[in-house]
């Protein structure tokens, strides 16, 4: 266990771990954000599907903000649980350095796919569905 004083964002932590591009992301919360997430730009892929959109200047906060998504046809609660932390762990690896500031992004889990495929073919499949959307 890290000490209090610690930051959470210290190299110590992890090899992931870059104070500047993590403190750019922001989850998202709110109901309205996810809906107009889902009415833009989408890309599917073999292990989940992006959602992305651009915010208007007035919503505040120039960095990215993200959004996980596994409703109850991924599976039971455990199935569902280790299907957002592996889009957790893919948003704090790619969405930290190649997310854009300024967009909002969803991943929407799918049934046994997120949870079944390789942690490197999501890793390839997240790259390329951001190249997609930022095209």
């Amino acid at each position: 266990m890290t000490p209090p004083d610690t930051p959470l964002c210290s190299p110590a932590n992890g090899p992931h771990a870059e104070p500047v591009a993590l403190s750019r992301l922001q989850v998202l919360t709110q109901r309205s954000d996810f809906l107009a997430a889902a009415k833009a730009r989408r890309v599917p892929t073999a292990g989940f599907l992006l959602q992305a959109r651009q915010r208007r200047e007035a919503e505040g906060f120039d960095g990215v903000r993200i959004g996980f998504t596994c409703s109850k046809k991924i599976g039971n609660a455990v199935t569902r649980n280790r299907a957002k932390r592996r889009l957790r762990a893919l948003a704090r690896e790619v969405l930290a350095s190649r997310g854009v500031a300024g967009w909002d992004y969803v991943l929407v889990g799918k049934p046994d796919a997120t949870v079944s495929r390789d942690y490197a073919d999501l890793l390839d499949d997240l790259r390329m569905a951001l190249a997609k959307i930022h095209a």
